[in-house]
């Protein structure tokens, strides 16, 4: 098996694969600070709830964008499963497509890794939208080459200025409005029309935008927590995968070989 790992800047996500199917996942906050020791406690307990054996997984990937958790999480892969895990964008499993802007060192393991799931999985010129602590607009063309993007505040970094910076606003949770209204009639309404009807035009805006530059027939992806809570209230996206990073690290493990 696969255990592939996606350290973000709010959660770590581990993935198991049998092949290509994802056979179970976790997540975990994202602590820097957090010990190879401590990922083990909390993944050996989870394995064994799977009925998983630890010598079962034969190869580990991590992509990560927390330089702080990658040291910890080699410390998990070698001391814990005998395994030298395999750093997406490093070694064996290095970028393995176009990064057509102007630092293509800079571009995010998780960027990367959607462009690679999606040229594999959808193909075509496309857009992808990644919801994650920041929102990603990433422009991908037909050979799969990376022609660049847009990075928005994500909305709950929205729904935590406005209330941070703000006496008297209630903290609310992210949700479709019950209504098509967008005249709210009491303050937390009013607070999810602006955050959630004000990111559905943000999006559409730019998605109409980067298809207007890119000139030929686009496809929308959309991945991450909230892709599809978004899906319900727009027609923007062709195709909604969750695990579309992850799925991005199986793909590029299996292009790098190994046992």
């Amino acid at each position: 098996m696969l255990l592939a790992i996606d350290a973000g800047n709010t959660n770590v996500v581990f993935a198991l694969f049998e092949g290509t199917d994802i056979r179970a996942r976790w997540r975990i906050a994202t602590d820097g600070r957090r010990t190879g020791d401590e990922y083990a406690t909390w993944l050996v307990q989870l394995l064994a709830i799977e009925g998983i054996e630890r010598s079962a997984i034969t190869r580990i990937i991590f992509g990560s964008v927390v330089p702080r958790a990658n040291h910890n999480i080699t410390v998990l892969a070698q001391k814990y499963f005998g395994i030298e895990p395999m750093v997406a964008g490093e070694g064996a499993a290095a970028w393995d497509f176009a990064i057509d802007v102007e630092q293509p060192n800079t571009l995010g393991a998780d960027r990367a890794l959607n462009c690679i799931a999606a040229h594999e999985l959808v193909g075509g010129d496309m857009i992808v939208v990644d919801f994650g602590t920041a929102t990603k607009f990433e422009a991908i063309d037909y050979n799969g080459a990376y022609k660049g993007g847009i990075i928005a505040p994500g909305i709950n970094l929205s729904l935590d200025a406005l209330v941070g910076n703000t006496a008297k606003l209630p903290r609310i949770a992210i949700r479709a409005p019950e209504t098509a209204s967008v005249i709210g009639r009491n303050t937390e309404d009013q607070m999810l029309i602006g955050v959630f009807w004000g990111y559905v035009a943000m999006m559409e805006g730019l998605i109409a935008r980067m298809k207007a530059e890119i000139g030929r027939p686009v496809k929308v992806v959309a991945t991450g927590g909230l892709a599809i809570l978004f899906d319900e209230k727009t027609d923007i996206f062709d195709v909604v995968d969750a695990d579309l990073t992850i799925r991005g690290l199986q793909i590029l493990a299996d292009r790098a070989g190994g046992p």
